[in-house]
């Protein structure tokens, strides 16, 4: 078994000077590479040189949403023509605080990098939190299933993986997928093709039974494989390889 982890944060403090001994956690549960995922300049800097040092990471560069005031686009071309970098990201938006950045200036910045997506075949991976609507309309507006799109962490029902299915999205699933409370997310997963399936573990967040409550880590992408497995009654062996697959596929390593 093969497992990819396509968005992990081995770059936050919470991994600092640890990279060797996380990367062989993941090793002995079969998670084999992983995307270091950046939000803002210095964690775009060290996701860059993670992949730079360690041969399973790859390093993906973006601005989210709540660091879209400090969006630097000559910065970001600049970085994506490293060989390191496979995607932009995680890019998006995020109204759930309903704080600043505002709506208007987080799709502004959305646009300019997804623009950058477009003119230069980068895939994308996308941070939504309760901005369904305007990510749906913004999506459909910019026809990026040509370059790639990964919705991560996805939270949504049934009735936006179908809008977001026709849009060419690729569906990532965090350990929110293992939680008994998330009834949606466990329909949505269910209905998600295999060839449009990935899995994630937004480490250190969003930690999967049997561990949550505890700091996540790239190693237990395998839970959020089981619980997936588990919701489909077939094989974790079989969702592994369609995700690992999908994984390499969207991030063009193949």
């Amino acid at each position: 078994m093969k497992i990819f982890d396509s968005h992990t944060h081995l770059n936050d403090e919470a991994f600092q000077g640890q990279t060797k001994e996380y990367i062989a956690n993941a090793k002995e549960l079969d998670v084999d590479e992983m995307a270091i995922i950046g939000s803002n300049e210095e964690f775009n800097i060290e996701a860059i040189r993670l992949a730079q040092n360690f041969e399973p990471l790859h390093a993906v560069v973006g601005w989210h949403p709540e660091f879209a005031k400090e969006y630097n686009e000559e910065q970001l071309v600049n970085q994506i023509k490293l060989p390191e970098v496979v995607a932009i990201g995680e890019i998006g938006l995020d109204y759930h605080w309903e704080e600043d950045p505002a709506p208007e200036i987080q799709k502004a910045t959305l646009i300019k990098q997804l623009d950058v997506a477009q003119q230069y075949d980068m895939p994308v991976s996308i941070h939504c939190r309760d901005a369904f609507d305007d990510m749906y309309q913004i999506l459909k507006d910019h026809d990026m299933s040509k370059s790639g799109i990964i919705m991560h962490s996805f939270n949504g029902d049934i009735n936006w993986l179908n809008k977001f299915l026709d849009l060419g999205l690729q569906i990532s699933y965090s350990g929110v997928v293992s939680f008994k409370n998330a009834p949606e997310v466990h329909e949505s997963a269910i209905n998600t093709p295999l060839d449009r399936l990935l899995v994630e573990t937004d480490a250190p967040y969003l930690t999967p039974e049997p561990y949550r409550g505890h700091q996540n880590q790239p190693a237990y992408t395998r839970y959020v494989v089981d619980a997936i497995a588990k919701l489909k009654d077939i094989s974790p062996d079989e969702v592994a390889e369609h995700t690992f697959n999908n994984a390499r596929k969207v991030y063009k390593l193949n």
